[in-house]
């Protein structure tokens, strides 16, 4: 990963993720950039200036009030490929947001003309937020680009919803494919302009008010594919079942319950469709009959359910001519192969996308994927365990080969 003779500012705003962005100007500087770091009062009261001085060879910038630098946000502005922020608060993306200007950062955040990657880092609650969600979308509609936040342990303990900051290697990742793709900047690349609908999570089929037949699926795979896609230059809509994970900044996102709902959605959406990225998991089986009230638990004797399956949305779908069709099939045994081959043809996809429920660190409820992709030209592309996002970009390289 290089990237020589770029110009990257790093902006570092105050929280105890910033000890990760002296991995991020270190691996920069090692790769060939030439980084000028901007840290907020916030962000030298956890790291010292001397830290990224060391680490860039470079003076790092802070106050708008040093002696000299009257002009230093407005000239610094015109001159990086990349400006990322990482981490990016709450109380960062909220100024932002706002136009404020009353630091370096944010003074050469509204100066700029380079694109903006961020990171955001907080808390799952503060994450969770409608503020911050409201400030993501603004964000996003503005043309900032989001790496993360992630699932794992914060500052005050494990948690189950994002709020972590994606780790260096990811952001660094991110910020080669904003440079070397460009393809959302420059106007350039078979994704830009395209309409593409992603499907993501579960789906739940109701046996009585209180209880529902569902699976594990998190919806992190498909959220990671309709980011990937949209930093790409496509215009995305999101199709998510239930799931603790925010939509995408700036994405049009329609939630649904149930497997006859996505299917609903998905038929109104895919009408001018370019692609179709079938990534969700929706449940296979419904009650016959759904129960109005709650089921009396009864005297602790077996339970008989009268199932039926639920749509085949692939099955069924009506596709406009020329839309490729991406589905997942997500399997067990040891002749996957030849299920997701067969499901290729019977479903008649462009591709499908093979992985492992019970591979460790596949499948379900975990950040990281192993992949195979199968195509209907028999091409096969075997794809490393790597993380969701990245994963996500080795399929987009395949599929892309079909628009």
């Amino acid at each position: 990963m290089s990237f020589a003779g770029r110009h990257v500012v790093l902006g570092v705003s105050g929280g105890i993720a910033c000890y990760k962005s002296c991995t991020i100007a270190r691996r920069l500087t090692e790769a060939g950039a030439r980084v000028d770091v901007i840290l907020t009062a916030a962000a030298g009261e956890f790291i010292r200036p001397l830290t990224f001085e060391a680490l860039t060879g470079r003076p790092v910038l802070g106050s708008l009030w040093d002696p000299g630098r009257a002009l230093a946000h407005i000239e610094l502005a015109r001159a990086p490929a990349l400006v990322i922020v990482a981490p990016a608060t709450a109380h960062l993306l909220a100024r932002a947001t706002m136009g404020m200007a009353d630091d370096f950062l944010t003074a050469l955040l509204l100066a700029r003309s380079s694109p903006v990657l961020a990171a955001p880092a907080m808390n799952d609650a503060i994450y969770a937020h409608p503020a911050t969600t409201a400030n993501l979308r603004t964000l996003g509609e503005r043309g900032w680009q989001f790496v993360g936040p992630e699932t794992g342990p914060l500052a005050e303990g494990p948690s189950a919803r994002p709020g972590r900051m994606s780790e260096p290697e990811t952001i660094l990742a991110a910020a080669h494919r904003l440079l070397s793709g460009a393809a959302a900047t420059a106007g350039q690349g078979r994704w830009v302009g395209k309409r593409v609908v992603v499907t993501a999570g579960p789906t739940r089929e109701h046996l009585d008010p209180v209880r529902v037949l569902t699976n594990p699926s998190s919806g992190r795979m498909g959220f990671a594919l309709a980011e990937a896609v949209a930093a790409r230059g496509a215009a995305v809509a999101l199709v998510a079942g239930p799931t603790e994970l925010a939509p995408p900044a700036g994405m049009a996102t329609t939630r649904v319950e149930t497997t006859a709902e996505m299917q609903a959605a998905v038929q109104a959406l895919i009408g001018k469709a370019d692609a179709l990225l079938m990534v969700a998991a929706p449940a296979d089986f419904r009650p016959r009959t759904r129960a109005e009230t709650k089921r009396p638990r009864g005297a602790g004797g077996p339970v008989t359910l009268d199932l039926e399956p639920t749509p085949d949305i692939l099955a069924t779908l009506e596709r406009p001519k020329g839309c490729v069709v991406v589905g997942f099939a997500l399997e067990t045994g040891g002749d996957a192969l030849a299920k997701a081959r067969a499901k290729l043809q019977n479903k008649t996809l462009d591709f499908v996308i093979l992985n492992d429920a019970l591979e460790p660190g596949a499948g379900f409820e975990v950040p990281t994927n192993r992949v195979t992709i199968l195509g209907r030209n028999g091409k096969q592309v075997d794809v490393p365990l790597l993380p969701k996002r990245d994963v996500a970009e080795r399929i987009l390289d395949v599929v892309e080969e079909a628009l």
